[in-house]
C-alpha cells in the first residue's frame, strides 16, 4: 500500500512538472533565421477560416499570416500567425500586428534573412501557428537570439523536479 501511495505521488509530482514544461515551451519566446517568402490576410470567425463553403458564424476578425522558408531548402517552409496578444495570456501585450506585417512584406521583397522571434506550436492537424512577436533582419545566423529565460525556467523545472523527488522519497523511507 505505501509502494502504491509512494508511486501515486511520484506520477503527479512527474505530471505537474510535465504540465510546467509543456506551458514553458508554449508561451516562452523562439527563434528562428528564416526568409519571408509572403504574406497573407485571412478573415476567421471562431471556429477558423471563413471562405465560400463555409460561412461566418459569430465574431469575425482579419488575421495575419507570414509565410518563410529556410535559407537551406525551398522545400522547408514554416508558415506563422500575425495576431494580437493584448492583454490575454500569454503576456506580450502585442498590439502592432499591422506594423509587423508591414514590416515582413518589405523584408519579403528585399529577400532579407531575418530572426522571427514567436511562441506557440505548430499543430497543422488543429489549424494552430506559432505567432510572430517580432522580427528582425540579420546578416548570418551566427546573430540568432537565444531563449536565455526558456533555458532558465528549464532548468528550475528540472532543479524541482529533482527536489521534490528527492524529498518525496526521503518522506517514504522513514
Amino acid at each position: 500500500m505505501k509502494n502504491i501511495f509512494k508511486n501515486t505521488i511520484f506520477g503527479i509530482i512527474l505530471a505537474i512538472h510535465a504540465v510546467a514544461i509543456c506551458v514553458i515551451n508554449f508561451s516562452m519566446p523562439s527563434y528562428k533565421a528564416l526568409n519571408i517568402t509572403g504574406i497573407e490576410v485571412k478573415r476567421m470567425d471562431k471556429d477558423g477560416f471563413i471562405n465560400k463553403e463555409r460561412v461566418a458564424n459569430g465574431a469575425v476578425r482579419d488575421v495575419y499570416f507570414i509565410y518563410t522558408k529556410t535559407p537551406q531548402s525551398i522545400d522547408d517552409v514554416i508558415s506563422f500567425r500575425n495576431e494580437d496578444t493584448r492583454w490575454g495570456y500569454p503576456f506580450y501585450m502585442k498590439f502592432n500586428s499591422a506594423d509587423l506585417q508591414a514590416k515582413a512584406a518589405a523584408l519579403a521583397e528585399s529577400k532579407s534573412l531575418v530572426q522571427i522571434k514567436y511562441y506557440g506550436w505548430r499543430l497543422p492537424i488543429f489549424h494552430e501557428f506559432f505567432n510572430a512577436v517580432s522580427i528582425k533582419k540579420i546578416e548570418s545566423k551566427d546573430e540568432l537570439s537565444m531563449p536565455i529565460f526558456s533555458y532558465l525556467f528549464y532548468f528550475l523545472t528540472l532543479v524541482s523536479l529533482i527536489y521534490c523527488l528527492i524529498f518525496t522519497n526521503n518522506k517514504f523511507k522513514h
